[in-house]
């Protein structure tokens, strides 16, 4: 059995693994930064960290892995979810956040400390009047939503800093 190591990856690197090895998603369109996940014989996963998707949790100090990706090699995913994790705290943020597919155990999530927060129920797709946009299989969907924190939960918002600077 061969030694998993955590390794940096780039986001070019990162979108063609998950084009290439992801079973139900595109590559993000973005991120703030990216994981990867080696042994002997290359790169087994990636994981990408972004912006949190729903505005309304987008508060300065969340961030949320917007896609994991691995060829199946045990404890891949969870290294992955730990090292994105270690990394965004080094970076200053205070809660992470991810969400799973109904049907899919968890069991990295809960590995890698992460805890369900939320149920949330299938969405009928993304499209509205105001912004027309294409459906794909996987919006339709029940998923849990996830999250760590750090147990510092008095820093200020970035809102609050960026108006005691003007």
């Amino acid at each position: 059995m061969s030694r998993l190591v955590i390794v940096p990856v780039t986001f070019r690197q990162a979108c063609a693994f998950i084009q290439a090895h992801h079973r139900h998603h595109r590559p993000p369109r973005g991120m703030k930064f990216a994981v990867g996940v080696a042994d002997d014989g290359g790169l087994v996963g990636v994981a990408t960290v972004g912006r949190p998707v729903a505005r309304h949790l987008d508060d300065g100090h969340t961030v949320e892995v917007t896609r994991t990706c691995t060829t199946g090699v045990s404890n891949a995913n969870s290294m992955l979810y730990g090292a994105a994790w270690r990394a965004a705290r080094a970076m200053g943020y205070q809660r992470m956040i991810t969400y799973s597919q109904e049907g899919e155990s968890g069991a990295s999530l809960r590995a890698a400390g992460l805890q369900p927060v939320a149920c949330l129920r299938a969405r009928p797709g993304w499209h509205s009047p105001g912004r027309t946009r294409q459906s794909h299989g996987v919006d339709q969907v029940e998923r849990t939503r996830w999250e760590i924190r750090t147990s510092r939960c008095d820093l200020p918002t970035m809102e609050s800093i960026v108006a005691s600077a003007a």
